[in-house]
C-alpha cells in the first residue's frame, strides 16, 4: 500500500497544520484547502483542487459541525437552528454530492463517511437530563437519513456511503460544551457507561475501516461508536 495522499479542508489553515504535519511525518502527502462547507462554490473548488493535485478521489470523510447553546427546544433561536443545520446537514449534503459526482467519473467508485452522532440515531435528552440539543439532534438525524438514502442511490455504481455516530469524544467542541453544563467534564464522563470519554483516534479508526477494502460489503450503515451510551 502506498503512502496516503490527503486533502484537508477547513475554514482556517491554522487548524490543519498539526494534522498535515502528522500525515507528512508518516510519509504521506497533503493538500491544505480553505473551505466553507455551506458554500457550493467552496465545496466544488475543494474537490476540483484535490483532483488537480492527486488525480482521483477514492475516499472522503465529512466532519464539519458546531454545537448549539444550552437551551431547550422552545428557546432555540432560528439563527442557531439555521447555523447548526447549515454547517452540519447542508455541509454534509454539499460535500457528499460533490464527492459522489466526482467518483461517478472514476473507475472503481469510492467510499464516503459522514460523521453523524449518537444523537443522530436516537432522541437526545441532552446532558444529565437537560433537554438542550434539539437543533443538533435534528441535524445529526438528517445526516444519518441522507447518508442511508445516498448509499442506496449509488450502491450499484460502486460508491459506498456510511456514517459514523460518535458518543462523547474528548474534543475541543466537547470541552466547550462541558464548560456550559452543570457538572462539567465529570458529568460528561458519568454519562458514558465505559466511564471515560472517547478519543478522537477511536473515531478516526472507525472512519478508516469504513473507507478500506475490509469494509467493501458495508454501505448504508450508521456505525455507533459511543462506549455503550446509545440504548
Amino acid at each position: 500500500m502506498g503512502a496516503a495522499r490527503v486533502a484537508l479542508a477547513d475554514l482556517s489553515a491554522e487548524g490543519l497544520r498539526e494534522t498535515a504535519h502528522l500525515i507528512e511525518a508518516g510519509g504521506g502527502e497533503t493538500l491544505v484547502l480553505i473551505c466553507d462547507v455551506t458554500s457550493e462554490e467552496d465545496v466544488q473548488a475543494a474537490v476540483d483542487r484535490t483532483i488537480a493535485r492527486f488525480g482521483s478521489l477514492d475516499a472522503a470523510s465529512n466532519n464539519a459541525g458546531v454545537e448549539q447553546p444550552v437551551q431547550p427546544a422552545a428557546d432555540t433561536a432560528k439563527d442557531d437552528w439555521d447555523r447548526i443545520l447549515g454547517v452540519s446537514l447542508t455541509g454534509a449534503f454539499l460535500c457528499t454530492r460533490a464527492q459522489i459526482r466526482q467518483m461517478l467519473q472514476q473507475d472503481g467508485g469510492g467510499a464516503i463517511v459522514n460523521v453523524s452522532s449518537g444523537a443522530g440515531v436516537k432522541g437526545f435528552m441532552g446532558f444529565m437530563g437537560f433537554k438542550v440539543q434539539a437543533a443538533y439532534a435534528a441535524a445529526k438525524h438528517g445526516i444519518t437519513g441522507f447518508t442511508r438514502s445516498a448509499a442506496l442511490d449509488h450502491a450499484a455504481q460502486g460508491i459506498r456511503v456510511n456514517a459514523v455516530c460518535p458518543g462523547i469524544i474528548d474534543t475541543e467542541m466537547t470541552r466547550r460544551f462541558g464548560d456550559t453544563c452543570p457538572g462539567g467534564r465529570e458529568g460528561l464522563v458519568a454519562d458514558e457507561p465505559v466511564g471515560r470519554l472517547g478519543e478522537p483516534e477511536e473515531i478516526a479508526s472507525s472512519v478508516l475501516w469504513l473507507c478500506s477494502t475490509d469494509a467493501a460489503f458495508t454501505t448504508r450503515t450508521a456505525l455507533v461508536v459511543d462506549g455503550g451510551q446509545t440504548v
